[in-house]
Parts: C-alpha cells; sequence; structure tokens
C-alpha cells in the first residue's frame, strides 16, 4: 500500500489485510468472540481518545488495530531474521527474501564463486553467492572476543587486548550475529517439522531496564526444554519509510511507528500488595488505567526516546512475534499451551494470532503468577477458585508450605486445573532473559548505550544462539539436545565456522 490512509466509512472496522483481521471481541465467553460483523459493534472515529469498538453485547472495548501495519511489522521482523543469509534478492520476485537454508526446493545449485555455492533461482533465474558455505578465516579473532565479552571485558579493553580499534569491533560482532542466525536458522526449521505438543514460555520486559528507552524485548521459549523459539525487540535502527503519526489511528498506514518524543512521569507507580491475590488484583488496575490496554508505554511510564532509530508501538510488535511463531511451528501440533505473565497484550496477541486453535480446543493459554519461593512441579494441594478483574477471569489458586502461585486459563477451560498448577510456568523466558542482564549488565547499564540501543541487537543473536546449542545443564545437555535437534553440545569454534 502506498496510501497513508486507508478510505473507510464510519462503520467499518481497519480494514483487513492477507485474510488477517485482529479487530473483534476478545472476551472467550463472549457470543461476539473472533466475529468480525461490524454490525455487532459500537464504531466511532472521531475521538481517538475514547474507545473506537465497544462490544453490544458484553461491552469489552478491545484496542483496535491497523492489520496492515501488524502484517507489515511481520515482514520486517521475518527480513530482520533472515538478514545475511543467501537468498533471492529480486524484489519482483516472488522467492525474494526466502533462504535457501529453508526454500531449498525453490533454488538450483549453480556452480561455484572461488571457493563459495552459487545458486539460481528457480522463478526469475537470479543467481547468488551463499557467504556462509566456505570457511571462516577469522574464526580465533572472533573466538577471543567473545571470550573477552563473555567473561566481562568492556569493549575497550577487548580492543586493547585484540589490538583492534572499536569499529573492526563492532564490525566482527555484526558478523558473528550474522552467522548466528545462520545456525540457528537450521536449527528452527528442525524444530518446525517436529509435531508434538509443546509447552512454550513467553515473557515481555523492557531491554536495558534502567534506561527508561521505551524497548521492550519478548522472548518464547519451550518450556521444558529451555529453547528459545523466537525474541525480538519493538525497535528498529532505521528511520521509518513513511511519516510519524502523532496519535494511534488504526484507520492509518505506517501508525505502528512512535513519533520521537520524551515523556517524564514523576511518581513511577509501584504495586505494593500483601499477598499473590492484591498483586494480580493491583496489576490489573494498572492495565485499565492505560490509555491503550494493549499498549505498555501508554501508562504511567518515563519514556527517554532513543537518539537513533525508531520505536514501534510494543502491540504490532507482539502480534508479530506470534505470527512468527505460528509460521515457524508445524501446524499439525495435537495440542499448544502458552505460559505468560500476566500482561493483556500478550493475551490478546496470542489468542488472535491463534483463533483457530482458541475455537477447536487446541490451544492452552495461560497467566501464570508465582512466588519466589513455589518449587516448580511440585503438587498443588488444596485449590481456590477467584474471579478478578473487570474481564471476571477465573483464576485457580494454590498454596503450600513453600509458597503460592495462581493460574489463569485464559481459553476457558476449567478443567486439569491441578495439572495447569504443576506444570505451567514461564521461567524458561523469563530466566533467560535474566541471564542476559547479568551476562552483559557491563554493557547494558553503560550510560551512553542507554539512548543507544541498536548495539545491543548483535548480543541478542549471539546470546541466543549460545544459550540453545553451547550452553549445558547440570546434566551437560543443550537445549538443542533436549528437543533432539543435536546429538552433542556446539562449540564456540563450530559455532563460528
Amino acid at each position: 500500500m502506498t496510501l497513508s490512509s486507508l478510505q473507510t466509512t464510519l462503520d467499518q472496522l481497519p480494514p483487513a489485510c492477507d485474510d488477517f483481521q485482529f479487530n473483534y471481541c476478545k472476551t472467550v465467553a463472549c457470543v461476539n468472540f473472533s466475529r468480525t460483523n461490524p454490525q455487532l459493534y459500537v464504531l466511532q472515529k472521531n475521538n481517538l481518545q475514547r474507545p473506537i469498538l465497544i462490544c453490544r453485547e458484553c461491552g469489552a472495548f478491545p484496542p483496535v488495530l491497523s492489520n496492515y501495519d501488524v502484517i507489515a511489522e511481520k515482514q520486517r521482523l521475518t527480513q530482520q531474521q533472515n538478514s545475511g543469509l543467501a537468498a533471492c534478492s529480486n524484489p519482483d520476485c516472488s522467492h525474494n527474501g526466502l533462504p535457501v537454508l529453508t526454500y531449498r526446493q525453490l533454488y538450483h545449485a549453480f556452480g561455484f564463486s572461488g571457493e563459495r555455492q552459487r545458486y539460481r533461482c528457480k522463478s526469475c533465474h537470479h543467481t547468488f553467492v551463499d557467504p556462509w558455505s566456505n570457511g571462516n578465516n577469522k574464526h580465533q579473532l572472533q573466538q577471543k572476543l567473545l571470550a573477552y565479552l563473555f567473561t566481562g571485558y568492556t569493549v575497550r579493553e577487548i580492543c586493547r587486548r585484540l589490538v583492534i580499534n572499536p569499529k573492526t569491533f563492532y564490525d566482527q560482532l555484526n558478523h558473528i550475529a550474522a552467522r548466528c542466525r545462520h545456525q540457528l536458522t537450521i536449527f528452527d526449521a528442525r524444530l518446525g517439522k517436529h509435531a508434538q505438543a509443546r509447552h512454550l514460555a513467553t515473557d515481555l520486559t523492557p531491554l536495558q531496564p534502567h534506561s527508561d528507552n521505551g524497548v521492550l524485548w519478548i522472548a518464547t521459549a519451550e518450556a521444558d526444554s529451555g529453547y528459545v523459539v523466537s525474541q525480538h525487540v519493538n525497535y528498529q535502527p532505521q528511520q521509518p519509510v513513511t511519516t510519524y503519526v502523532n496519535q494511534h489511528d488504526a484507520y492509518h498506514i505506517g501508525t505502528r511507528f512512535i513519533a520521537p518524543h520524551s515523556y517524564y512521569h514523576s511518581t513511577n507507580t509501584v504495586v505494593t500488595s500483601q499477598g499473590l491475590l492484591a498483586h494480580i488484583d493491583a496489576t490489573y488496575r494498572q492495565i485499565l488505567a492505560r490509555k491503550n490496554m494493549e499498549n505498555p508505554l501508554s501508562g504511567e511510564v518515563t519514556i527517554n526516546y532513543p537518539t537513533k532509530g525508531c520505536l514501534i508501538r510494543p502491540q504490532y510488535t507482539v502480534y508479530s512475534h506470534f505470527l512468527y511463531l505460528r509460521e515457524l511451528l508445524n501446524s499439525n501440533i495435537p495440542s499448544l499451551a502458552v505460559f505468560m505473565p500476566q500482561e493483556t497484550l500478550l493475551r490478546s496477541a496470542c489468542l488472535s494470532v491463534f483463533i483457530d486453535r482458541v475455537n477447536n480446543h487446541t490451544l492452552h493459554p495461560l497467566y501464570v503468577v508465582e512466588d519466589a519461593q513455589w518449587q516448580h512441579g511440585q503438587h498443588a494441594e488444596k485449590i481456590d477458585i477467584v474471579l478478578m478483574g473487570w474481564w471476571r477471569d477465573r483464576w485457580a489458586f494454590s498454596r503450600n508450605k513453600n509458597g503460592n502461585k495462581g493460574i489463569c486459563h485464559l481459553g476457558g477451560n476449567k478443567k486439569q486445573q491441578q495439572h495447569w498448577l504443576t506444570v505451567a510456568t514461564h521461567q524458561a523466558a523469563t530466566v533467560y532473559q535474566q541471564r542476559f542482564y547479568d551476562q552483559f549488565s557491563h554493557m547494558i547499564n553503560e550510560p551512553r548505550r542507554k539512548l543507544r540501543p541498536a548495539s545491543l541487537l548483535p548480543l541478542l543473536d549471539i546470546y541466543r544462539a549460545w544459550h540453545n546449542l553451547c550452553h549445558q545443564n547440570k546434566a551437560g545437555i543443550t537445549p538443542a539436545q533436549s528437543l533432539g535437534l543435536m546429538s552433542s553440545p556446539m562449540t564456540l569454534e563450530q559455532l563460528l565456522q
């Protein structure tokens, strides 16, 4: 689309894109859930400060989205993941951007260019070279660089020890990140072929917790093995091609980009509660106090806008993140469970993207809130049921000597509560993110990096590859081994070759 706005009347939902329509009632118990008939809702576009869509049946007012921007953001995330991979680069070809690693049937092997493999596209006959098909003559330097980086050395110390300048350091770091994405693409494709039931853990957290720069980081891991399936941030290092929109307008193309501004909130609200139930209730109140329930940045938060690049409204990145997961995972998986913290954005995105699984009861989305003292896997004893929040969500609580835990099945399933209290946890994603903070705190908290988050993006790719393929648990098993994707741990040398 080249138009900046979409031509619609006052009684229409934002237009669907590629058969995706994410604007409807998202209350599972409502008869209008997932129904996209505009006559079922009260719609208005005159005042963007008021709800645009209100369900006539249950009174819910879910925020509306630009379907075109969600799909555009999904394409950005896919392009970012495939960056540097061998693929057809002809913009007019239907195979453009589809990497050889996962779409080998679309290409012919077409000889060599020096030591590198050449390929030809079957559609447009465009030829290109695979940059990763020969050896890496810089792997010794890159191994030393990673060793220093993982042991806490600063960029200046690493440059001094390796006798390189900072530009060479960041060039090598980007090269390592591209190689890591290449390796991860292979194992992600293998995971996508598996068709057994999956438990996923998702968490959403600031990329730099002490910077208040508005960059949020969402990560989804396989809950049992800890394999990080996907991760994304609501930030792009480049300026957007379209113009900024000061206020979010779902009927306007390009509305996902946040206009540069800084907002300072003097008294950040801190949730103080006496117990788990009070904490959950306070979180519901905070969410309802936002201008947009599905945008964590629309609450009472401080935003120091990055000096380079641009922020993207979190709801578009999170919806696109789940679209990316939907495309990656095998559609024949008999049952999919998604464990997440209490965040309306995660709930809405998961239900909207996997709407077909919600309707045929093969998706189990759950809020999970637990004390630090709760030991995962322990048997849930007495279970108490409480209806909470504006949505009257049905929470199941369990208490024992060690701590408290609460779960809420967002799909409306009232069965297997004891089972979910025992197995449901989003710690696989939460612990992964916390370990990243601990590992690279010297770079994350560096003052000059607080408004320049672009330099941390290569670290995310590198750390995900190291975590999935190299990091071993107490039994000496990597997450990729736990899923049967590889037979032995990968060394740093193998990762970089």
